[in-house]
Parts: structure tokens; C-alpha cells; sequence
């Protein structure tokens, strides 16, 4: 044991494996630190949760220790673009230092593979959408790039096509859902290309997920997840700090309109293509498409994007007599439809399939028709075409302890381990080691805005410091006088101080906001002051897809380009990267508390409040000190880097609270009056380059 620790140490000294293969590398105590308890966690067992700040290299530090230590390790990020780079770089870069042949793989969910039996069926003019071919051209000349493609993929990885959008239409066409895939009846189950993706995974050393990925797979047990699982020594969370908002999501229930709708083609034409003339098939469609729209009719003038709150049988605010039969004129469509359907249903495996897919709606619409437990919350999402109902629990509290760590459940009942465990040994149904990290995890000394929500108030922490010199390379700065948040000149003279400091850097400014309101009163204002012919561009979120925002901001002034400011808010506000010149200013409009009217906020904060807790202390401070605390960290990304943090909320220094917040933010350097803010832009503006220094008075 005592050689496994001093592997991991060596690693990472002056002249250890990385140093040799990266000479830029330096030993940095923080990094040492975080891999030893990632080790000490490994070989002892346990639960490890730390926070390690922006630039102390967590990837290695929990890397080496998992890969040193004989174990098979799965790995699960919050984003699919970590985890492509895991897999393609990391991964291979370490095991190459280490000198460890590790078979890795990579499993993604069922979206992120191509489908070869839907692509066949588009190309036959067959859509998987039920509306036939597609007609448009550039969406053929699209899916003709994919056909190209396909002959040559080894992966199916949709990731591969980088050319092709996100949001592109041709990708309904050539995927398929958990709700239209065929399964072992599907001519291309063999060499499905999930499928070849998951039996990798079965058969590796290191595997690499994604949080989504986990926690859908522990529902649905379809991709492997759930198999694999008992037979790892290692689980580590990177990017932890979603865990709870992404295991909430797939631990609840939700039915959508436009699920519905999407059933109700898929029906239409399923029906009409393998069992024509045995059935009504046109009518009983129409009827469940009509009492779709007329659900989503009942919701009234309901504004887009709100939450009703759904205590009783009935969500806040709307008729309870006409949502009533609405509710209950589609629960009778959808089950007429299921009767038809299955007089036929042995006819087809795809109507086998789309009967099996029916039951499941009708299921999760009852459960809507009852009231509520005590430990979960409801609410109704008001789209601008389609309503979806959502129950979720509170937290992941109960899921961590029950089905990851198994506490309190019989040895006996837990899976056979296997692959490098010891399946003998009484616990070899779990992971030995679970460790969760991410670069903010909490404002205190337990982490307990992520500790308590994911049920973890027993497990080891660790608090590894950013080794950035903040103090030197940033300043933070709040207007003294200023509109109060929530006042209409608020978001005017937010837009008026980006303009002012922003022509003084050439651009190179981020504004982040909390709403989507401020968003687009601030852009608008900007994009008026900043017309076509100005020197500075302004990016609005919303305007472009994420991608494309990001590396024209990051472009900047290259190559004859113009300076940009970037206003954004909700995904920007984290996992964004922007090192060097490119970025020298981050503005937050105000104080990211949670909407206090949010149902899912207003049942935590009522649950708080129950046992004696205050829901402002106990949480919506800490919410609003973490969302501070990833918004300012897009500033600074490197030991280079340097440039000035705006709040332009007073209460950050006016109000008692507002101590705690400033505390959570990285120790960067107090820039107290005007006078100070405007000399620190001038020095940014004067002293452009990688080996600057400034201070001010």
C-alpha cells in the first residue's frame, strides 16, 4: 500500500512521470494534496467530496490515483464536451506517462449515437417522425453529409459530425428515442452502434459517462450504467456541483404535450403503414391530437415560461372545471387508442413497441390525476405551444443512500461484483470509493449546499485553494450608487456602465444576467449604442447558438475582427472558458438569488422552514453565493490572465448578508471607489500582454 502512495506522490513531483512528458508542468501542493486523499479514499474506502479551485488541476489529481490503483473506474461528467475530452485526451495522455495498457470506452446516451435502422428509413423517404420524407433541400443535402459519413464511422458518435448543428432538423431523422427504438427486434441490433458503444463499456477498465447518462440509466437500466455499476471499485462525479439538478430531473415524473403530440403522429402513422383497415386509425388520432391542444388551451393566458405551482388537483390559477375535462377527455383518448392498438399490437414489432410506449403515457398522466405526495413538488411549465407537468423530489438525498451507497440495505441484496473485485466479499455489490468534485461546492466549511441535497453530510471533505494570485489579478467592484435592483433605470444603467467600459478595453467584456428580461433589455440597449459601423460587436444570447457566440467572442480582435461584449445569462454563467485577452471583464447585473415564486424553490424553502430552518439562510443565500461564485469564475482561467469583476448590486455592500456573499467570491482585490475601477481599466487597456502586472491604489 505504502508503494501505491508513493506512486500517486511521484507523479506529480518536480521530477515525475507528467513533468517528463509536460514541460511546462509545475508541482503544485494543492494538486498533490487533492490526489492523496483521492488515494487515502481508494485504498480505505469511503466518500470523498472536495472542492478543488479553478486551476488546481482536479482531473489529475483524481486520475492518477484511480488509475494506480488496480481498480476498474468509471468516471461521469455534467457535460458530453468534458467528456469527449477525457476520453480523447486525458485518458490516453496519463495511461501513455504511466505506462498502464487500461482499455477505456466512452458511453453516451442513446441520442448521441446515429441510428442505422432510422437512417435507412429516411433514405428510403421513411422518416422515424412519422411525416414522411423529408422534402426540404438543404436538410437532403444534410442527411446526404450523414449517409457519407456513416459508411466510415467506427463510433456512431453524433460529436464526430461537428459541421452539422445541434439543433439541426436531420437529427429526429437518423436517432432514435427510447420511445421508437425497436430494441432486439430491430434488423441492426447487432452492429447498433449503442449497443457495440455498451458492450465496450462492460469490457473496459476506465469507463466515461455523463451525469445525465447515470442517473437515466439507473431509472431505464438500457444503456449499461446500472450493469456496470456493481462491478467498479471507483466512482468519481466531476463537475459535481449539477449532480442534484440533474438526478432530480430523471428521479421525477413528466408528461409533456408535446410528447403526447409525438405519440399521437407516431400512432397515425404506425397504424396506417403495418395494420391499415383494421382500425379507426385517422379518427382515434385526431381525437388525441385535439384533446392535446385543448389541454394546453385550458392553461389560459398563463404568461410563456411560467411555473404554476400545483398543490391540489388543479394547478394554481387556472379553471378547475375546464382543465378538469380537458385532463380527463385526453386520459380517455389516449386509452381508447391503447384499446384499438391492442387487437393488433402482435402484428408488428414497431406496434408491439408503440403499445408498450402508450401504457407508459397513460401511467405518468394518472399519477397527475392524484394528488401529490408529502416529499416530492409539482408544477405545470407554460410553453409557447406545449405544456409539460413535472413531479420531482426535493433532492437526490434518498437515491445517493439507497440505490448508490446502499446504506441500510442487507449485503444480501446487493449485486455480485465482478471484473477486477472481489465478488466474495459481503459489499461487493458497490464502488469501495466514491469520490464528487467540482471547482464550488459550497460556502462553508461541510459544503453543504451540495453535501445535504445529495445526502452526503457523512462524508470526508476536502477545500483545495485556486494557487491563482486573485489579489494581483483581479479587482472586484460595486457601484455605491446605483439603481436598486428590480427598479426600471436598473437594467439601463447596467447596459450605460458595460458601454462606458467596454469602448475603454476594445470589448472584451461578458455580462452576465439573472433574467431573461435583463437580458434582453440590456442587449438592446447596447446593440442601439453600438450600431454597424462601430468598432465593438455586440453577442447577444438568444441570437446565436451557444458555439457560435463563444468563438466569435473569443476570436475578438484577431485577424481585422471587431471587440465584442457578450451578454448572456442561465448556461453562460458556468463551464464557460474564455482564458487570455479575450476576456477582461465580467459585469453581473445583480445578485443571483432563486426566484422566490418557483415551486420547486418555494418547497424546499417550506420544507426548511418546517423543522425550524431558515429558508433564506439556509438556502437561498447559499444558492445566490454559489451562483456568484461560478459567474465570476469565467474571469480569471489562468496564472496569465487578469481583469476586474462588476456587481452592479448594492446590497453587496450595504446589507449584512452581503459579507457572506463577498466572501464566497475567489479573494481578488477590493476596487472601492470610481476613481479605482476607471484606473484598473486604463491599466488593463495600457499593459495587453502575457507577462502584465497591475495594481491600484
Amino acid at each position: 500500500m505504502n508503494d501505491y502512495f508513493s506512486a500517486v506522490q511521484a507523479a506529480f513531483s518536480d521530477g515525475g512521470v507528467i513533468a517528463r512528458a509536460q514541460p511546462h508542468f509545475r508541482p503544485r501542493s494543492g494538486q498533490t494534496e487533492m490526489a492523496v486523499a483521492v488515494a487515502e479514499t481508494i485504498a480505505g474506502g469511503g466518500v470523498l467530496v472536495v472542492e478543488a479551485g479553478t486551476g488546481v488541476g482536479k482531473t489529475y489529481s483524481y486520475l492518477v490515483p484511480a488509475l494506480l490503483s488496480g481498480q476498474r473506474v468509471l468516471i461521469s461528467t455534467a457535460t458530453k464536451a468534458l467528456q469527449d475530452q477525457l476520453f480523447a485526451r486525458d485518458l490516453p495522455s496519463l495511461t501513455r506517462m504511466l505506462g498502464l495498457p487500461l482499455r477505456m470506452a466512452q458511453l453516451k446516451g442513446r441520442p448521441s449515437y446515429l441510428c442505422q435502422h432510422h437512417l435507412g428509413q429516411a433514405r428510403q423517404g421513411r422518416a422515424a417522425s412519422g411525416r414522411g420524407a423529408p422534402q426540404d433541400p438543404q436538410l437532403l443535402r444534410t442527411l446526404a453529409r450523414v449517409e457519407e459519413w456513416a459508411r466510415t464511422t467506427a463510433t456512431g458518435d453524433l460529436a464526430e459530425l461537428s459541421a452539422v448543428g445541434e439543433d439541426s432538423p436531420v437529427w429526429p431523422l437518423v436517432t432514435s428515442t427510447r420511445d421508437n427504438c425497436l430494441g432486439s427486434a430491430c434488423p441492426q441490433f447487432e452492429p447498433c452502434h449503442l449497443n457495440v458503444a455498451r458492450r465496450a463499456a462492460l469490457a473496459a477498465d476506465v469507463v466515461v459517462v455523463n451525469h445525465h447518462l447515470f442517473f437515466a440509466d439507473l431509472e431505464v437500466r438500457e444503456s449499461g450504467v446500472a450493469q456496470l455499476l456493481p462491478s467498479v471499485g471507483v466512482v468519481v462525479f466531476d463537475e459535481a456541483h449539477q449532480l442534484n439538478e440533474t438526478g432530480i430531473q430523471f428521479a421525477g415524473t413528466l408528461v409533456g404535450t408535446a410528447q403526447l403530440q409525438g405519440y399521437g403522429r407516431d400512432f397515425l402513422a404506425q397504424t396506417l403503414e403495418h395494420a391499415r383497415g383494421m382500425g379507426d386509425w385517422m379518427q382515434l388520432s385526431a381525437d388525441l391530437e385535439r384533446t392535446v391542444r385543448d389541454l394546453r388551451l385550458a392553461a389560459g393566458r398563463s404568461a410563456v415560461g411560467e411555473r404554476l405551482r400545483w398543490l391540489g388537483a388543479v394547478p394554481d390559477g387556472l379553471d378547475a372545471l375546464v382543465w378538469s375535462r380537458a385532463f380527463s377527455a385526453l386520459g380517455q383518448a389516449l386509452h381508447a387508442a391503447l384499446v384499438a392498438l391492442g387487437g393488433v399490437e402482435e402484428m408488428a414489432a414497431e406496434l408491439r413497441q408503440l403499445y408498450a410506449r402508450g401504457e407508459a403515457l397513460l401511467r405518468r398522466l394518472a399519477l397527475f390525476g392524484k394528488t401529490s405526495s408529502d416529499d416530492t413538488v409539482r408544477w405545470l411549465d407554460i410553453g409557447s405551444r406545449h405544456l409539460r407537468m413535472i413531479e420531482s423530489p426535493l433532492s437526490i438525498a434518498r437515491i445517493v443512500r439507497t440505490r448508490l451507497l446502499q446504506e441500510g440495505e442487507h449485503p444480501g441484496e446487493a449485486v455480485a461484483g465482478a471484473g477486477r473485485r472481489d465478488a466474495g466479499r459481503p459489499d461487493a455489490g458497490r464502488p469501495d470509493a466514491w469520490i464528487f468534485t467540482s471547482a464550488t461546492l459550497g460556502d462553508d466549511a461541510g459544503l453543504s449546499w451540495f453535501t445535504e441535497p445529495c445526502g452526503l453530510r457523512d462524508a470526508r471533505i476536502l477545500r483545495v485553494d485556486s494557487p491563482f494570485d486573485y489579489a494581483r489579478q483581479a479587482g472586484v467592484y460595486v457601484p455605491a450608487e446605483f439603481p436598486a435592483p428590480g427598479t426600471p433605470t436598473h437594467s439601463a444603467e447596467v447596459a450605460a456602465l458595460v458601454q462606458r467600459s467596454a469602448e475603454v478595453l476594445g470589448g472584451r467584456t461578458l455580462v452576465l444576467t439573472t433574467t431573461t428580461k435583463a437580458l434582453q433589455v440590456i442587449g438592446a440597449a447596447l446593440q442601439a449604442q453600438f450600431g454597424l459601423f462601430s468598432d465593438l460587436e455586440v453577442l447577444v444570447q438568444g441570437q446565436a447558438p451557444k458555439q457560435l457566440l463563444l468563438e466569435r467572442f473569443r476570436t475578438g480582435q484577431q485577424d481585422g475582427g471587431k471587440g465584442c461584449i457578450l451578454v448572456a445569462s442561465a448556461t453562460f454563467w458556468e463551464g464557460v472558458d474564455m482564458p487570455g485577452d479575450a476576456l477582461e471583464l465580467v459585469v453581473i447585473d445583480k445578485l443571483p438569488f432563486p426566484p422566490p415564486d418557483d415551486p420547486l424553490v418555494e418547497a424546499r424553502s417550506q420544507q426548511l422552514e418546517a423543522v425550524g430552518r431558515s429558508a433564506f439562510r439556509d438556502y437561498m443565500l447559499p444558492e445566490a453565493a454559489m451562483a456568484l461564485k461560478q459567474g465570476a469564475g469565467r474571469l480569471i482561467r489562468r496564472e496569465t490572465d487578469q481583469g476586474v469583476l462588476v456587481v452592479a448590486d448594492t446590497r453587496l455592500i450595504a446589507k449584512p448578508y452581503g459579507r457572506r456573499l463577498l466572501a464566497a467570491l475567489p479573494p481578488m482585490r477590493r476596487l472601492k471607489t470610481a476613481a479605482d475601477y476607471d484606473a484598473a481599466l486604463a491599466a488593463l487597456a495600457l499593459t495587453r500582454t502575457s507577462t502584465r502586472g497591475w495594481t491600484s491604489a
